[in-house]
């Protein structure tokens, strides 16, 4: 089956006439005719019946048009597509984070590259730490915002962007709520909430909790779920210090401050970067982490970047 004789097919479907349907694909009557019975002979059966002035499809040809039209539409949308890597008139970049990796983190890394970038295409996708390591290497990601990673392959490359520490997240209405800081003893009594899948939790149980386990009644694998469940008063969430919080919530520090975690940027070794995931790494490398997003430090940083050509630089090789 060929492409063009699909094309002649759905020209003759929709206008039941061979010369204006040999018109719109710009061959002649013959040659679309031919292409036309082609077709039939591939599927077996007569797609048209070709009458004077009452030209209409078969039972076969009204069957089978809509998959011809979607297997058409789908390879012009390949070609299309094609045509604009090409042209570089679209950049994908996939960036993976681990659980409790706030998107918030890559806005300003991915605001800056879109910059620079014609056509850039992001998509975020969440995944256990090990998850994202298969997916990179796999190439489904094209880098990987983790926290703490063991066994991490040698074929990974990685970058320590910052620390963070973890704080308790809770409603002002919970009995510890007007503490300026919560203790050991009261964190350890307290009902926590379970972030499962966490790459963190064996730390937090062990510096935290190293006696026993802590009181966990809820459960879920999303944040924002955990927090509704913190705001309605259920427990405590142990939480990241940038993760974004509902405004109902308030955020206390640990005695302490005993869990933190270094944030690491994954990419695979020796794999030619695109344009976007190059700029990426070279903004993420460069960013001061410490300085929050949309600080006047942190728009001064950048400015300093702009001026000097940096940014209008981050589609070079980075070295």
């Amino acid at each position: 089956m060929e492409l063009h004789q699909v094309r002649y097919f759905l020209a003759v479907a929709n206008t039941l006439n061979f010369t204006r349907a040999a018109e719109m694909c710009n061959v002649t009557q013959p040659a679309l005719t031919k292409g036309v019975q082609k077709l039939e002979q591939e599927l077996g059966g007569q797609l048209i019946y070709r009458e004077r002035q009452l030209t209409h499809l078969t039972d076969l040809g009204k069957a089978v048009f809509p998959m011809l039209e979607r297997a058409l539409a789908s390879t012009e949308g390949v070609r299309r597509r094609a045509r604009e890597f090409r042209q570089k008139k679209v950049a994908p970049l996939t960036i993976g984070l681990a659980p409790s990796i706030s998107a918030s983190l890559v806005l300003e890394p991915i605001a800056e590259i879109r910059k620079v970038v014609q056509g850039l295409n992001v998509e975020l996708r969440e995944e256990s730490p090990s998850r994202l390591v298969e997916l990179l290497l796999e190439g489904v990601v094209n880098l990987a915002l983790v926290g703490d990673l063991e066994d991490k392959p040698d074929r990974i490359d990685d970058w320590a962007l910052f620390e963070e520490r973890y704080v308790a997240v809770l409603s002002p209405s919970h009995e510890l709520a007007g503490l300026p800081v919560i203790g050991m003893k009261a964190l350890r009594e307290a009902i926590i909430l379970d972030r499962l899948d966490c790459d963190v939790a064996p730390k937090v149980h062990r510096l935290c909790f190293p006696d026993a386990l802590p009181h966990y009644n809820h459960r879920s694998s999303r944040d924002l779920h955990l927090q509704h469940l913190a705001a309605a008063g259920f427990g405590i969430v142990l939480a990241p210090e940038h993760m974004p919080r509902l405004p109902s919530l308030k955020a206390l520090p640990i005695e302490g401050d005993p869990v933190w975690r270094e944030v690491r940027l994954l990419a695979v070794q020796g794999r030619r970067y695109s344009p976007a995931l190059d700029a990426f790494v070279k903004v993420a490398r460069l960013r001061d982490w410490s300085l929050p997003a949309g600080s006047p430090l942190q728009t001064e940083q950048r400015g300093h970047l702009e001026a000097s050509g940096m940014v209008a630089r981050l589609a070079s090789p980075i070295s």
